[in-house]
């Protein structure tokens, strides 16, 4: 199976050599490896540059966006920004993936052998690790161990462009995964692929981001913190009825033993 990648880059200097550098190391390599620069007022855009001359796989595109580090919009609007340079009839996987990650060297190997396995398997990613005080590489991933971190997603085609892609909004990767399964695909996660996570979860963000998770939660129809302001929904009337009943039965199996 054929994948590309779509790294969106803002002021990353310290991290995006080590990144793509992981990912020119895969045992199976992509087709393309689109890096958006976006917005970027640090040595981004002149690494990038550095490292594309002797990778004829990286293609650089510069994308002028808000400055303002905000979770959701700002990345997935640069992710769809880099997506529209992929030649989408030559692949099979899209790949969204941060710049600050360092994947093992058979992350996508296994990751392509979990998709060719399973021909209903829709999202698919391993496991975030960040560095304690000590240096030690500790697993940092959210409670759910089925879901994926947004740092890291490959998503079958079919599967993508059925549920229209991701949605500019906080709460965007909660959405995917909740729309994938509305479509009949099915999430799995890999602990055995260990991806390390470079900055820990949330430094960059905007401290206005913790206002927006009111409006993440209506916006999947199963919150109402936002109603009074009429906040836009992210999903359907019928895709909001399937996750209320999605979520209902996700709680019911943990309190029930």
């Amino acid at each position: 199976m054929i994948y590309a990648l779509v790294i969106a880059a803002h002021n990353e200097e310290e991290f995006i050599s080590d990144c793509i550098e992981s990912v020119l190391n895969q045992t199976v390599l992509p087709r393309d490896i689109i890096v958006v620069n976006d917005n970027s007022t640090d040595r981004t855009a002149e690494l990038l540059e550095k490292i594309k001359i002797n990778n004829p796989l990286l293609k650089v595109i510069h994308h002028q966006s808000s400055d303002d580090h905000m979770p959701g919009s700002k990345v997935v609007a640069a992710f769809n920004y880099g997506l529209q340079h992929i030649e989408m009839n030559s692949i099979d996987l899209i790949v969204k993936l941060d710049a600050d990650l360092i994947l093992p060297n058979n992350y996508f190997e296994d990751i392509i052998n979990c998709f060719k396995a399973d021909s209903r398997l829709g999202i698919a990613g391993g496991f975030a690790y960040e560095q304690d005080n000590k240096g030690v590489w500790k697993l940092n991933h959210s409670m759910n161990t089925d879901h994926i971190r947004g740092a890291f997603k490959t998503y079958r085609k079919e599967c993508f462009q059925q549920m229209e892609g991701l949605r500019t909004a906080m709460g965007w990767d909660t959405a995917d995964e909740l729309l994938a399964q509305f479509h009949g695909y099915t999430i799995k996660t890999l602990d055995h692929l260990k991806v390390k996570h470079l900055r820990p979860l949330g430094k960059a963000y905007s401290k206005k981001a913790k206002l927006l998770q009111g409006k993440a939660m209506y916006g999947l129809r199963y919150g109402f913190k936002a109603k009074k302001e009429k906040a836009p929904f992210l999903v359907s009337e019928t895709e909001g009825a399937f996750i209320r009943k999605l979520r209902w039965k996700g709680i019911k199996q943990k309190l029930i033993p």
